[in-house]
């Protein structure tokens, strides 16, 4: 008799569960705080130094080109001058070991956990294509680090990284700017406009320019968002999946399963802790599904 057919994730199913393994950074006291021991000042500064520091010590035009979706003036009031506290190294050092003790109080029997996922992971991480994804590059050319947890933190932000750069693509090749996915997002998820407005840094006139702009191309309209927007919205995240799906390509179906029955606890437990609100601007709904 042949063997029963083995359950996969799909694209988004792997977003679920390695985004919230990544995403502690952003949302745990103890995150915040190793960040600013390296003497970063205030959240955003580690935030953007901290996610742009494989990047090496580049200037606020292109972090905020790649990060896409924040305000200019967020970002130059964190760029350059974070690299005058601590080098990209020494910060990028403490973000990732910051994310692994918060992993490991959260997570039960993570080193084990981490012992099956991490050589799994890399091989992914190894195997993706580069180009054209310039933070998944230059996270993945810093390489992998020693320490279990840390290698499990860094192999799932490697991957989000390139999930991340080819969404960029995706809404660049729909002539989407940045202010206009997120009034998009909003639109068609249903998230406040101050979370998004918050978090982003724009102001509500910025915000209402871009939805007139929108609505001039028929994406919005007095309702919300129209069947165009929707099917612009499904064809930039229908691309997105495609192109991050690449990667969990060069593994079987047995072994990308039991990745995924690895992964899921884990990304559970994150959530179970408190840690991630939800919404939240990432878009995560909450614990993946069980399998």
């Amino acid at each position: 008799m042949a063997a029963p057919p083995v359950a996969v994730p799909a694209a988004r199913e792997w977003w679920l569960l390695v985004e919230p393994i990544h995403a502690v950074v952003y949302f745990d006291d103890g995150c915040r705080q190793a960040m600013d021991e390296v003497g970063m000042r205030g959240f955003w500064m580690g935030y953007f130094a901290g996610r742009a520091a494989p990047m090496g010590p580049v200037g606020p035009d292109v972090v905020g080109a790649r990060f896409f979706n924040f305000h200019p003036e967020r970002v130059r009031r964190a760029i350059p001058d974070a690299w005058s506290y601590a080098d990209p190294q020494r910060i990028w050092a403490a973000r990732r070991a910051g994310a692994a003790r918060v992993l490991r109080r959260v997570v039960p029997d993570i080193e084990a956990g981490a012992a099956q996922a991490v050589p799994l992971l890399g091989q992914l991480v190894d195997d993706a294509v580069g180009a054209g994804r310039p933070l998944f590059a230059a996270t993945r050319a810093i390489g992998a680090p020693d320490d279990p947890v840390e290698a499990l933190w860094h192999a799932c932000t490697c991957l989000r990284e390139h999930r991340g750069d080819g969404h960029v693509a995706a809404l660049t090749a729909s002539d989407i700017d940045g202010i206009e996915a997120l009034v998009l997002v909003a639109a068609s998820e249903g998230l406040p406009d101050e979370l998004l407005l918050d978090s982003r840094g724009w102001s509500a006139a910025e915000w209402s320019a871009a939805g007139e702009r929108l609505a001039r191309r028929g994406l919005l309209d007095g309702s919300g968002i129209t069947a165009q927007g929707t099917g612009l919205r499904r064809h930039s995240e229908a691309m997105t999946d495609r192109q991050a799906a690449r990667p969990f390509g060069s593994l079987d179906d047995r072994k990308l399963a039991e990745l995924a029955d690895t992964l899921r606890p884990m990304a559970a437990s994150v959530f179970e802790a408190g840690i991630i609100d939800v919404p939240n601007p990432m878009g995560l709904p909450g614990p993946p599904p069980v399998g």
